[in-house]
């Protein structure tokens, strides 16, 4: 885990020349967290490779261990090479706490799974994840017969989860917050004692994940009856196959080089083992940096972004399947011509920080005008002479690992921006200024 003492602000420095990158970030978060969890409740040995080694996963891994469930880990130059899980068949220990600090996807996914276990569970994290809604999925899963009590504040954390066989059923849902409270319900949705219904009455909330989720059962073996539209969901009572599969780079970490070639003239940026086909919603990103004016060339197992000659243009753009790389998008948008409006991002209210408000503040900081409408958009009228300003500029990140990679690229094209707290991105991506470096070296 990362120092909870603050770092001294990190200078970035603009970029002289264009440069020409290829980068392999580590592997994507979502997955990690979702494959830890199905492999753990699977019979028999799992084998993940390329697994992603950040805060996030780390917790997720020691959680699993305290929950009795054997991980080995082969690591090589710091990072995991192989997670090796020895699945417990849906039988977890219960009887502890688990600290999951401010990772959303271990706290959600766990509260459905911790209803496995043979003794309570206490759940709980920081200060920021305690702030952080759950009390949707604890309805849910007390419909589906869980005992789940809170321990402190009605609403969030800590929970004190009991030990229950899941009834199944059917369910509608009006209106969902996170979609990691209909993944976590899924997830655990073929351990149940019967069929699992969800009908989803309302548009869903990142809908791209959902399917992510949906994925990630199938392949372990769960059987799935779901509408295109995902407004229908039926999983049949089972049992998890053991899998051995290989984790795709990170497409949310993917888009701070993308996005740092779009905005930089002649530059060129190629994502391996990233393509269009992959099931990550944010791989979208590279369509939206192409809308706006950059070049782009897909194939099989990469992505390239070639920065035009031109500035990039403002968009109109739904980004409710990618709210995180949306962020990302805010940044590029403060060095385009014309208005750029952000739409679906009210789930960024709850993230690590309220996010919204966290963009609208520091995009300020670079001379944009930012306004927030309806909790879900904004809107960014960037300033005329935004590439020319060079006064400084503290980027404040709230201890939150997006803000910090998505406004690290602002400085590579305006002088006198410095990144607060800049180890925070061990959040999702340890080595991401080590990468970041490699473009002020132009390879």
């Amino acid at each position: 885990m990362r120092s909870s003492m603050k770092d001294d602000a990190r200078p970035i420095a603009p970029l002289t020349r264009p440069f020409r990158i290829s980068i392999t970030p580590p592997g994507s978060k979502s997955l990690t967290n979702r494959l830890l969890l199905l492999a753990a409740l699977a019979q028999g040995r799992s084998v993940l490779l390329a697994p992603l080694r950040a805060d996030d996963t780390i917790v997720m891994v020691e959680a699993l261990r305290s929950l009795g469930v054997a991980i080995e880990a082969v690591e090589r130059d710091g990072q995991w090479e192989t997670l090796i899980i020895d699945g417990s068949a849906g039988d977890l220990r219960g009887g502890g706490t688990l600290d999951l600090h401010n990772a959303g996807t271990a706290v959600r996914f766990l509260t459905a799974a911790c209803t496995l276990a043979d003794a309570p569970v206490l759940i709980d994290g920081n200060a920021r994840m305690r702030e952080r809604p759950i009390a949707q999925l604890v309805d849910l899963l007390r419909s589906l017969g869980a005992g789940i009590e809170y321990a402190s504040r009605k609403g969030g954390l800590p929970l004190r989860v009991l030990p229950a066989a899941l009834r199944g059923g059917e369910i509608t849902i009006d209106s969902m917050l996170s979609s990691q409270f209909i993944s976590a319900l899924l997830m655990v949705a073929p351990l149940m004692r019967e069929d699992l219904t969800l009908r989803i009455a309302a548009p869903l909330t990142s809908p791209g994940y959902v399917a992510l989720t949906l994925n990630c059962i199938a392949a372990f073996g769960a059987t799935i009856d779901a509408t295109p539209t995902l407004d229908r969901i039926a999983i049949r009572p089972g049992r998890y196959n053991s899998v051995e599969m290989a984790i795709e780079p990170d497409a949310s970490s993917a888009t701070y080089f993308l996005a740092a070639a779009a905005l930089c003239p002649g530059s060129v940026c190629t994502i391996e083992g990233l393509g269009k086909g992959s099931l990550q919603p944010d791989v979208r990103f590279a369509d939206a940096l192409h809308e706006m004016g950059a070049g782009l060339t897909y194939g099989r197992d990469f992505i390239t972004v070639l920065g035009p000659a031109e500035p990039l243009r403002g968009i109109d753009l739904d980004c409710g399947a990618m709210p995180d790389a949306a962020m990302t998008l805010a940044v590029v948008a403060v060095f385009a011509r014309g208005e750029t409006v952000l739409r679906g991002l009210a789930t960024l209210r709850h993230k690590e920080t309220d996010r919204l408000a966290a963009l609208k503040t520091e995009l300020g900081k670079l001379g944009a005008n930012a306004e927030i409408e309806d909790d879900e958009v904004l809107v960014i009228e960037p300033a005329a002479d935004a590439r020319q300003r060079s006064d400084e500029v503290r980027i404040e990140t709230y201890d939150d690992h997006r803000m910090a990679m998505a406004f690290s690229i602002a400085g590579l094209v305006r002088p006198g921006v410095r990144i607060a707290d800049p180890s925070c991105v061990g959040k999702t991506y340890p080595g991401y200024w080590e990468e970041f470096a490699r473009l002020g070296r132009g390879k």
